[in-house]
């Protein structure tokens, strides 16, 4: 019973941290629904399509291959290329959870993962409990899919301006994930400045230029990660209080 009722008070902190999320993906998705009316999906199609993968650049990558005709497996190959850096933050994620963890709660919280919501997971402290996560994501995942079903049946009716006023959203959410943690730990304020610097950088390297968006990212999460756990390794006992 005292198991049962921890579990319901990690499901309730998961809800009540993912409303913020949820609010900011439901004003997102509209620039989404746009992208995918272009392509000629209809607001089911678009729910469907946004519930499942919850992945705006690889949705928007998806919804350009659909407009222009695109093959299936080229669809599939840019999808897994574009969502790639997603199996890095599962698998950093599934380190979070107690090590009794079922396979089965760790595939199903890597199948929604976000950048948004693994940032929630990693800032608190301590174990992860599953109930948490899945509490955080009850709400944002139905918003941004309903937000990309509504975008497609009213996205034509708003203003340009309006579209890119709510794509702002987004990106002053996440930074109301990271901040927090990086004023409280000096290596995450670190971490996050070296990857807002580096991934500005990265955009000018001839290297990565022609890479993916998807790629860079990948390829800077591994580099920044790496360097961090040299300079600044956790201690077991630390990173299971």
């Amino acid at each position: 019973m005292q198991e049962t009722g921890s579990r319901m008070r990690s499901f309730a902190q998961g809800v009540r941290d993912g409303i913020p999320i949820a609010l900011g993906y439901f004003a997102v998705a509209f620039s989404l629904g746009i992208a995918a009316r272009n392509a000629g999906l209809r607001p089911m199609e678009g729910f469907l399509a946004s519930f499942l993968c919850s992945a705006s650049a690889g949705e928007h990558a998806l919804f350009t291959l659909i407009a222009v005709g695109a093959g299936y497996l080229e669809t599939a190959l840019v999808s897994l290329v574009t969502n790639a850096r997603y199996f890095l933050m599962s698998c950093a994620l599934s380190q979070k959870f107690s090590p009794e963890t079922s396979l089965l709660h760790r595939v199903l919280i890597g199948t929604k993962v976000t950048d948004e919501l693994f940032g929630l997971n990693i800032a608190r402290p301590g174990r992860v409990e599953p109930a948490y996560s899945y509490g955080a994501m009850v709400l944002p995942v139905p918003a941004w899919a309903a937000g990309t079903a509504l975008g497609i049946r009213m996205g034509l009716l708003l203003s340009p301006r309006i579209v890119s006023a709510l794509s702002v959203a987004l990106y002053g959410m996440f930074l109301a994930v990271i901040i927090p943690p990086a004023r409280k730990n000096a290596p995450v304020a670190v971490c996050v400045a070296a990857g807002f610097l580096l991934s500005l950088a990265s955009q000018a390297v001839p290297l990565l230029v022609g890479l993916s968006e998807g790629t860079r990212t990948i390829l800077l999460t591994v580099g920044i990660a790496s360097a961090a756990a040299l300079l600044f390794p956790v201690r077991e006992a630390e990173d299971g209080a």
